[in-house]
């Protein structure tokens, strides 16, 4: 019996070694042995403007003659192909890479069985190739229409705006609980298949074979997600009543979660909210334009007037410490008039009595050891309940050397009168 089961064990390692190594033969099959003989094929120039309306399988190559710059920063190369039916598409860098689809390999082969048919597709070329081709292979040598396009695309533009205006307004609307619950409807509506994955994921055991499910679920959600977004408008032609009916359930369904857990409160939290905003801002800024010097010169023109304060406070010390060490010579300052000057000395006088008068009060004065340095210490009592700071002979002798000194001492003054007319008549008898 346990030979038998080592035999059979030997013979299935046996066949899996023989399966590899053909495997790895298939792949490493030179491509010479099951190259056609026949000529080269011929390779169609395309032009921006150009259209060709072809049957069977045809190589084409763009050829962008124009060295890009700023003013294309929203223009975009597009060569648009349809058909009425199906075809697949092959896209490669240059002429050899296309004279290299002809030949058969394993690769070659997967690739082909695995590209996806369509009758209409775009093909996006970028500003800085100078050479794109392709090859078109039609079912059943069926006509198909080539067009290739350079034009302003408002996509691009708006992307870039979008961009922009959500990382300007990023802190008001971190705190905005009506961005708050559509950006928690928008997210649960478009990425309702993650949210489920997750949420499997968090309620199932944590076991070895677990993670291998969640991990294809992540991808089959992520590969349902781009394929709805690709035949988004055929969806809501054909089936706009289930797509209603989704965004409803869903977005209600999301609505709930976010009322129960409600809008954020905590500042770190905002501020993480802010942040994140912010670096989505820049991330749509950055592929909102076609040029990438202009794109990362806007987003550091947009880092450097968001944090503006830091840069110019920086700005001003350096010059303040650069102009100490340069004969410059400071503006003359205004001196102030006889009025002003008297006005100003009165209010300054004014304060600190009042401000002597609250310190007095305190409980941290210390009223024994005042009164047995002071000469008078009724006089200082006085003061304090808020008698005048100067005796009506003090007054007059200053009114009679210096002036009245404004209103302040001419206040002192009567003050100190109307307080003797009241001892006065206090002192007589009735």
């Amino acid at each position: 019996m346990a030979g038998c089961v080592k035999t059979t064990h030997c013979c299935y390692k046996s066949a899996i070694t023989k399966v590899l190594v053909f495997v790895v033969l298939f792949i490493c099959l030179p491509q010479s042995s099951l190259q056609s003989t026949g000529k080269a094929a011929q390779i169609i120039d395309l032009q921006d403007g150009e259209e060709f309306t072809m049957s069977g399988s045809n190589r084409f190559c763009y050829r962008n003659a124009l060295v890009p710059t700023w003013r294309q920063t929203w223009t975009r190369i597009q060569v648009k192909v349809w058909s009425s039916k199906d075809f697949k598409v092959e896209t490669v860098a240059g002429e050899e890479e296309l004279q290299e689809l002809e030949n058969f390999t394993f690769w070659n082969w997967l690739q082909g069985f695995l590209r996806e048919r369509h009758n209409e597709t775009t093909i996006n070329i970028s500003l800085f190739s100078s050479k794109t081709c392709f090859r078109v292979d039609p079912t059943e040598k069926a006509q198909f229409t080539v067009r290739a396009l350079r034009k302003f695309d408002i996509f691009l533009f708006l992307v870039f705006l979008s961009g922009t205006l959500l990382f300007i307004f990023a802190d008001s609307l971190s705190r905005s609980q009506m961005f708050f619950y559509s950006a928690g409807m928008s997210i649960g509506t478009i990425a309702s298949l993650i949210i489920v994955v997750y949420i499997l994921g968090r309620a199932l055991p944590k076991k070895g074979s677990i993670y291998v499910i969640v991990a294809g679920g992540w991808s089959v959600a992520l590969y349902a997600i781009q394929l709805v977004f690709r035949n988004l408008k055929l969806i809501l032609q054909e089936h706009w009543r289930l797509a209603l009916g989704y965004v409803t359930v869903v977005g209600f369904v999301s609505f709930a979660v976010c009322y129960r857990y409600g809008p954020l409160v905590n500042e770190k939290s905002i501020n993480i909210l802010s942040w994140t905003l912010q670096l989505f801002g820049l991330l749509l800024i950055y592929l909102g334009m076609q040029i990438q010097q202009v794109a990362f010169a806007v987003i550091l023109a947009a880092l450097f007037s968001k944090h503006l304060e830091v840069p110019v406070s920086l700005a001003l010390t350096a010059w303040r410490k650069m102009m100490r060490y340069v004969n410059w010579k400071p503006v003359p300052r205004r001196l102030l008039t006889e009025e002003e000057y008297q006005k100003e000395g009165e209010e300054e006088t004014h304060r600190a009595l009042e401000e002597l008068r609250k310190y007095c009060n305190s409980p941290e004065f210390s009223p024994w050891k005042a009164v047995s340095r002071l000469q008078s210490p009724k006089r200082f009592a006085d003061f304090i309940e808020g008698s005048p700071h100067l005796m009506p002979n003090e007054a007059s002798v200053h009114a009679q050397e210096y002036g009245l000194g404004g209103s302040f001492f001419e206040d002192e003054l009567f003050d100190t009168d109307d307080e003797e007319e009241d001892v006065k008549h206090t002192s007589k008898p009735e």
